[in-house]
């Protein structure tokens, strides 16, 4: 077996995970929840219903205010992967654990519902990942690399569906897959599968998933993407949960392992928490002892980051509102079918803060038992009631598809006669069901139904894998493991063609948003017209600067003719050398015992304030202030004079308070103020003849040092700027 591991400090190296996979073996199977830590103490907070925190991870962007914690909610997270490309996505795997997914879900390739057996090496896909078995084991010996790094299991999911559902399941039960989307009814609605081919093929399958301990999660949300208008299909999605639920139970699968997967069925525009809530209630009451995973709402998602995120938020406190175990993840690529790292990224950060930001919720406020919400709900159930009654009155399942029950457009009961219809004796694969013969014998391990073991005497009790000393579940090395099969549509041809951009050891780099070197950069503009020809100007704009491919991923009307905002990607035709770029250095930074003894020995008293007619005052307060780590607590005498400080003022200021001091802060940068402001406190200190006995330090989020000193500043600090950056330049200033 391969020895590599994951250093902190260095990027992945995925040819080393790709080194003896014939000898990888998973080192657990089964499905593992996030272990709750009540009461936990981080920093200077206590949280009541988050989980145990990371070993290693990369904290939401304000932690740096609060001691860079990092808590994780109870909720597992999940991130979707969907490049095209495994060996990229394995990098992305290894940035959202650090961001707090543990449920890596892994797309598959579009089509893949219709192959008819497992197809093997790495093929490049098409919306989604190739399933195959080296993909799997990969990525799988990948996320066990990763989770040692993080310090928390990690589950991996994919999919257990298509006229192949029962293969796939036996490769995910040998290959220590955690958790499967598996629902016959996703077959037979969405894919056109024939109907008794995918609920045979789906007892097969459960029984697998129910042997491997893997999580189980249904297909039914697909209605909410189908449906004219999903907010009317709630009932229809009770029903499809309640089937491949209890089928599931039935089966052998646990409870505690069988996921429902609901989505808050409107957007807003609409009062999507009155709509949706009712039904979230609903769905708890009547499947109380089964999982939640909550996805979101994509039907109506549009390609804007903002509306995208607030969306996300708003489905999140149904989340938390109704106790979902699981929490899906959204990204702006739904509505531009562009998955970009970035973006699977941020939807993690965006559910943990929300998330943590919700904790200890349902301590403080309860959900009414009369009203509207209880009102909904029971109706809702009703109607789920009355359409499974009906279904059984028509002869059940099979006959209920066939007659264009399910996805009609109607409130049940109404019926606009609009619903997805499928023939039991036609679609992918009829006819192909056929009887077990008297003795049928299969020799082995978690197989569904009748297995004629007696004509061999086995005692009861006894597996009938022990007929051959054990099946590839129990006997790992009989599995026959291929490597590649095309010549030219595997990892090694697509890794060399980016070898000197990928890996530890590369020395030239270029952007990428979805594959390793891939040149694509993003965008964000605004011209002030309509759309057609912001649109066009856009993306003569994106030529004039030299992009390739250039196209338009979104565009937002502002106003009709006023306005419009256009992103845009594009790629751009050089590389960066990484050896000849100019490393901005970190800033030195004194220690606290260093500044504090050098304020003692000479102190210092300066002024300050926010300069101009700029009311800004949290950054400056930030950097003086005792209570933020600013530089008082070093003993410097501060003089704060404000916000909107004429530049006049705070030079004579610095005159009467003999000051040796002044800082300017400088947040509005409108026809470049900042700049000018700056410029006229250094030409009033040389008029007033002072300048040479002052420092000047110009800060705001906006400042660049080199503009600063070049308006007359001695120094320019911009975003995150600490006050030991400040203090720290302040003393070794002076004894310049």
């Amino acid at each position: 077996m391969s020895q590599y591991h994951l250093q902190p400090d260095q990027k992945l190296d995925v040819a080393a995970i790709l080194e003896d996979l014939a000898n990888y073996r998973p080192r657990r199977r089964g499905w593992t929840w996030r272990e709750p830590v009540p009461n936990l103490k981080m920093g200077p907070f206590t949280y009541h219903d988050c989980s145990r925190p990371l070993k290693e991870s990369v904290p939401l962007p304000p932690a740096h205010y609060f001691e860079d914690i990092d808590p994780q909610p109870i909720q597992t997270i999940t991130t979707e992967i969907a490049s095209g490309r495994f060996e990229d996505d394995i990098r992305r795997m290894r940035l959202a654990a650090h961001h707090g997914a543990d449920h890596i879900m892994v797309i598959r390739t579009a089509g893949q519902s219709h192959f008819d057996g497992l197809i093997e090496g790495t093929p490049q896909g098409m919306g989604g990942v190739p399933i195959t078995r080296k993909q799997v084991r990969a990525q799988r010996k990948a996320l066990d690399m990763i989770e040692d790094e993080v310090g928390r299991p990690i589950n991996y999911h994919s999919y257990v569906s298509g006229v192949a559902g029962p293969d796939i399941a036996v490769m995910f039960a040998e290959e220590g897959v955690n958790g499967v989307h598996q629902d016959p009814q996703y077959n037979v609605i969405y894919r056109n599968i024939n109907m008794a081919r995918s609920f045979v093929d789906a007892c097969e399958s459960k029984k697998l998933i129910a042997w491997a301990g893997m999580a189980q999660i249904d297909g039914a949300h697909n209605a909410n993407a189908t449906a004219r208008e999903a907010w009317k299909v709630m009932p229809e999605l009770m029903v499809q949960h309640a089937i491949n639920a209890l089928f599931s139970a039935k089966v052998g699968v646990a409870k505690k392992n069988i996921c429902l997967s609901t989505v808050p069925p409107t957007a807003t525009p609409a009062p999507c928490v009155y709509m949706d809530l009712p039904y979230a209630v609903a769905l708890r009451d009547l499947f109380h002892e089964y999982r939640m995973r909550a996805q979101m709402n994509t039907k109506y998602i549009e390609s804007s980051t903002r509306e995208a995120t607030v969306t996300h938020v708003l489905n999140m406190l149904i989340s938390k509102l109704t106790s979902a175990d699981i929490q899906s993840t959204i990204t702006p690529d739904e509505g531009r079918n562009v998955p970009w790292h970035i973006y699977n990224i941020e939807a993690c950060d965006t559910a943990k803060q929300s998330l943590v930001g919700m904790d200890g919720l349902m301590e403080m406020v309860e959900l009414k038992n009369e009203g509207p919400l209880r009102e909904k709900a029971r109706e809702l159930k009703e109607r789920a009631v009355l359409f499974l009654e009906e279904m059984l009155e028509m002869g059940g399942y099979f006959a209920a598809v066939e007659a264009g029950f399910f996805v009609d457009s109607g409130l049940y009961p109404e019926r606009n006669g609009d619903g997805i219809a499928r023939k039991l004796e036609g679609g992918i694969g009829a006819g192909t069901v056929i009887p077990r013969a008297n003795d049928y014998l299969a020799p082995v391990e978690a197989h569904y139904g009748r297995n004629n073991t007696a004509q061999y005497d086995l005692p009861q009790g006894h597996s009938p894998e022990e007929l051959i000393g054990g099946c590839t579940l129990s006997c790992p090395e009989k599995i026959q493991y291929i490597d590649e099969l095309d010549e030219q549509d595997n990892v090694w041809v697509r890794m060399a063609e980016v070898q000197e951009y990928a890996g530890p050891q590369a020395k030239i780099l270029k952007p990428e948003m979805e594959w390793s070197a891939d040149g694509i950069v993003m965008m964000t503009m605004f011209f002030p017209t309509s759309k057609p020809i912001a649109e066009a100007a856009a993306l003569e704009t994106g030529k004039r600067l030299n992009l390739q491919e250039v196209t338009v991923i979104s565009r937002e009307v502002m106003h009709p003719v006023e306005g419009t905002r256009i992103e845009l990607k594009g790629k751009v035709p050089f590389s960066i050398e990484i050896d000849k770029l100019e490393i901005p250095k970190e800033p030195e930074v004194l220690s606290e015992d260093e500044i504090r003894a050098n304020i003692a020995a000479k102190p210092m008293r300066v002024v300050c304030g926010t300069v101009g007619q700029d009311e800004h005052s949290v950054g400056l307060r930030e950097i003086i202030d005792i209570k933020h780590g600013g530089i008082e607590k070093y003993g410097i005498e501060v003089y704060y004079l404000g916000t909107s400080v004429p530049p006049e003022k705070l030079v004579n200021a610095a005159i009467e308070l003999d000051a040796e001091a002044i800082l300017a802060s400088c947040i509005i940068s409108h026809d470049n103020i900042h700049y000018t402001n700056i410029s006229r406190i250094d030409a009033l200190a040389k008029e007033m003849g002072v300048r040479d006995k002052l420092i000047f330090v110009a800060g705001g989020t906006q400042i660049d040092n080199d503009q600063a000193q070049a308006a007359g500043a001695d120094v320019g600090f911009g975003r995150g700027t600490k006050g030991s950056h400040v203090a720290t330049f302040l003393v070794q200033h002076r004894k310049r």
